[in-house]
């Protein structure tokens, strides 16, 4: 497959940021890819590889009991309950291992789903709040993983991506946003978004595979998406908000929403 150029992936950056920034603003952004393109060829160590055709009770257990799992040689298939409106029907799936530092986190999505509304998000590094909820959430209880039970309780980073409004029925008003939720605040989302909202990206279409990127810099993150023909960089800035140092990675689909996984992996930098 042709890759962009480093010029063409920075146009597609700037064309993504003017979702919520205007030109002007967009051109005071510094260019995000050289810096990721930097970073994806640093030296990192794997620490978790799963195919996602095997057993998924291995490495991964389930927030969710409407929700379906099932490895196939092709990945792991992985579908929310099938009622809107209905928090029972949310579905998260959560590794068993806990990550520190600074992570870089690839992995195959393929949509299964044809619905234009609700998200699909990845969770970085999440832990409870130690009040309500314990720090370990393998230890909350398992039934409804409601949205506010989560930016309520926890840390952690969030992407949402093949997202849309709640209420949308536009398959072009797509977008790709990241937050830190800020359970401490009291405040719900108020003010947990990371800056650079990226929208109307059309990607992540049916049937279609992207491979997708993810590294966690500090108090930056970068998701690059290839598929389709297609190359899109994603960069969100959270210098603003407190860091994330370490917890469990999450795939959260809310209900009706469904996706296959293959060939997921998580890295942490070299030691030099």
């Amino acid at each position: 497959m042709k890759r962009m150029s480093v010029t063409a992936l920075s146009i597609v950056w700037a064309l993504g940021c003017l979702g919520t920034y205007g030109a002007e603003e967009v051109a005071k952004q510094p260019d995000a890819t050289p810096r990721f393109q930097k970073l994806a060829k640093a030296k990192w160590r794997q620490v978790f590889h799963d195919p996602c055709t095997g057993k998924w009770q291995d490495a991964w257990f389930l927030d969710g009991l409407k929700a379906t799992v099932n490895n196939g040689r092709d990945g792991m298939t992985f579908t929310a309950g099938p009622k809107a409106w209905d928090d029972s029907c949310h579905a998260v799936l959560w590794t068993k291992e806990s990550f520190e530092g600074d992570l870089k986190i690839e992995y195959e999505y393929t949509k299964t789903d044809t619905t234009n509304r609700q998200v699909t998000i990845l969770y970085i590094q999440a832990t409870g709040c130690g009040r309500e909820r314990p720090k370990d959430i393998s230890k909350w209880r398992r039934n409804i993983p409601s949205m506010s039970s989560y930016f309520n309780r926890m840390n952690l980073y969030h992407i949402s991506y093949a997202a849309f409004g709640q209420r949308n029925d536009d398959p072009k008003e797509d977008y790709i946003r990241a937050r830190r939720y800020l359970p401490d605040a009291g405040k719900g989302l108020s003010g947990t978004e990371l800056k650079n909202e990226h929208v109307r990206t059309g990607l992540f279409k049916t049937g279609v595979p992207y491979r997708i990127t993810v590294i966690k810099k500090g108090q930056t993150l970068f998701m690059h998406i290839q598929g389709d023909g297609r190359e899109q960089l994603c960069h969100f800035l959270g210098d603003a908000l407190p860091p994330i140092v370490e917890g469990r990675i999450g795939l959260r689909h809310m209900y009706t929403r469904g996706a296959r996984y293959r060939d997921f992996r998580v890295s942490v930098p070299e030691q030099p």
